[in-house]
């Protein structure tokens, strides 16, 4: 009986010292900025982690393959969210949100407001209004700071389009900078060309060392132009495995390789993690 207590309570010990260790490890982890792009197949999830303990989610897939991979890149304990930003209602982004939403503490929700009728863009508004969380709208360029050196710059749409009706969804996305001191990742959600040449029309600066592809590597974004005026290192492309639109599209792969960017995809890599001390950044 002593024998077996003792085999027990030896267990439990190094349960405690591994749980214990891994918290250490996660807290170390946030000495510096990581940025998760999260594979969730034919879809867009973000995962933002400061050095100031918070935790931001843009966008959550489709159905609710982001838990998987939200739940691997999180501690174990740590299920808070200080943001979710939804860039456009499409089901591939904000599908997953329903249950991201009813299974963390989400803070404040992030998004334009705009009209859409879908059984998933329902379900997220009607699970923010049923939990009280505090909802912004986007209504043309701000800063949110969400530290010092730290801060996410929303770029796009220049306008408010609370309650408004939109033709091209896609070019209503929130468009994203987050900056931290010298190192700049840029966020397009599903952008097209035309919201790529309202930005450049307006002298927006839109360089950054990391780029998260518009609209999955589709034709209709990535144009020789804008990548000019990004000029990143790593063009990130979130996409699922044999998906029915053909994306990556070939001629936005030869534009991103005609400038010899470093392209990383979630359908080869699956989640691709960068992070950054400020002045430096690296694939983790």
């Amino acid at each position: 009986m002593e024998k077996k207590l003792l085999k027990i309570l030896g267990s439990l010990l190094v349960l405690v010292f591994l749980l214990i260790g891994f918290a250490v490890n996660s807290q170390q982890d946030r000495q510096y900025l990581e940025v998760d792009f999260l594979d969730v197949g034919q879809g867009d999830a973000i995962l933002i982690k400061t050095p100031a303990e918070q935790n931001i989610l843009i966008d959550g897939g489709s159905g609710s393959k982001v838990l998987s991979p939200l739940g691997s890149n999180l501690a174990f304990f740590d299920k808070k969210l200080d943001l979710v930003v939804l860039t456009h209602p499409h089901e591939d982004h904000v599908g997953g949100l329903v249950e991201v939403l009813r299974r963390y503490q989400v803070k404040k929700v992030l998004m334009t407001g705009i009209v859409f009728t879908t059984p998933a863009y329902e379900a997220f508004l009607e699970e923010i209004k049923k939990q009280g969380i505090e909802v912004q709208i986007t209504n043309g360029l701000q800063d949110i700071n969400l530290a010092p050196d730290l801060t996410l710059k929303i770029l796009y749409p220049f306008i408010d389009l609370t309650e408004q009706k939109v033709e091209e969804i896609n070019n209503s996305s929130i468009v994203i900078k987050l900056i931290y001191k010298n190192n700049s990742f840029l966020f397009t959600g599903d952008a097209e060309e035309l919201v790529e040449q309202e930005l450049l029309a307006a002298k927006t600066d839109i360089s950054a060392q990391v780029l998260k592809v518009g609209h999955h590597g589709s034709k209709y974004s990535s144009s020789p132009e804008f990548l000019n005026a990004v000029k990143p290192q790593y063009a990130i492309i979130s996409v699922g495995k044999d998906n029915d639109f053909g994306h990556p599209h070939l001629r936005t792969l030869d534009n991103l390789q005609k400038m010899g960017i470093k392209i990383l995809r979630t359908d080869q890599a699956g989640t691709i993690k960068i992070a950054s001390d400020g002045n430096n950044y690296w694939l983790r």
